[in-house]
């Protein structure tokens, strides 16, 4: 068989090494970029991941024609990220633009409808919505949901981690999520505490992380109709082998609802897949 990552797993990882907790230096971070898109396990890789405000350095770090996907983080204000996209260099293509449309306990709906007129003036470069698990998460999902129907590219984004216990979803809050973004057919992206394959306590902070390999079942599962229970049940598995065989009944599948996440390290989640033969680790199989 071949070694090329398995179809439910292309694209899962953007490469957010230059976010916290990693925190790398850009030229580094674009050195390890463009050896993780020749390596064999490319096709697990999505695009580098840059804060709005450092897209200009990017051009002084590419050879002369190498072109680079990035995804676009907005740490300026929503109406500021025209101006840093219009002066992307042409070896940089934008594959996405994702910005917070709110702090947790604000009303998402004005950053949202921001973010949607941002999306329209785009031309067709998909949106990411981050929307906190707060007040207002399902109105800002019919809005997001009704934008997309409307032929907007945009899509839901949580966070799933952070510094602080709240930041973590409970198993039951995710799964409902989930659900209603399956319900309204809505695709969404992760970012934040999806450290390794299966859920898991971090020994140095005492968080519980959910698992990457948690939340493909989960998707799965809520795509073929499972109530929140039974998806909350899936996030919440610690052991991996109902995990995996689920992943591995799914692998030439096109990955449902969940675009990826972002991860500061490429190498963590490859080689979780390898210790759980989901992924080959190079060799033929």
């Amino acid at each position: 068989m071949s070694t090329q990552v398995p179809r439910v797993f292309a694209g899962l990882v953007d490469d957010a090494a230059v976010f916290p907790p990693g925190s790398a230096a850009l030229p580094d971070a674009v050195v390890a970029h463009r050896r993780h898109r020749s390596a064999w396990y490319a096709d697990l890789v999505g695009p580098l991941l840059l804060p709005a405000s450092r897209l200009p350095e990017l051009p002084d770090l590419l050879d002369p024609d190498e072109p680079v996907a990035v995804g676009v983080i907005g740490d300026v204000p929503i109406g500021q990220l025209d101006a840093a996209l219009a002066e992307a260099d042409p070896r940089i293509t934008v594959r996405q633009v994702e910005a917070a449309v709110a702090k947790r306990g604000e009303d998402p709906q004005p950053g949202l409808a921001e973010l949607v007129k941002l999306g329209e003036r785009l031309g067709g470069i998909p949106v990411h919505a981050e929307i906190p698990l707060a007040f207002g998460l399902m109105g800002a999902l019919d809005a997001v949901a009704e934008a997309r129907a409307g032929g907007l590219p945009v899509a839901a984004k949580f966070r799933t981690g952070g510094l602080a216990a709240e930041l973590f979803p409970t198993p039951v809050e995710l799964a409902a999520v989930i659900g209603a973004c399956r319900d309204r057919e809505l695709p969404f992206k992760l970012t934040a505490g999806l450290h390794h394959a299966v859920r898991h306590r971090d020994p140095e902070t005492g968080f519980t992380h959910h698992g990457f390999v948690n939340v493909l079942a989960a998707a799965l599962a809520a795509t073929d109709g499972a109530e929140v229970d039974a998806v909350a049940e899936l996030l919440a598995a610690t052991d991996p082998v109902r995990l995996v065989e689920r992943a591995r009944a799914d692998r030439d599948a096109e990955r449902p609802l969940w675009i990826g996440y972002g991860s500061c390290s490429i190498e963590e989640p490859l080689t979780d897949l390898i210790r759980l033969g989901l992924v080959n680790g190079g060799y033929e199989q």
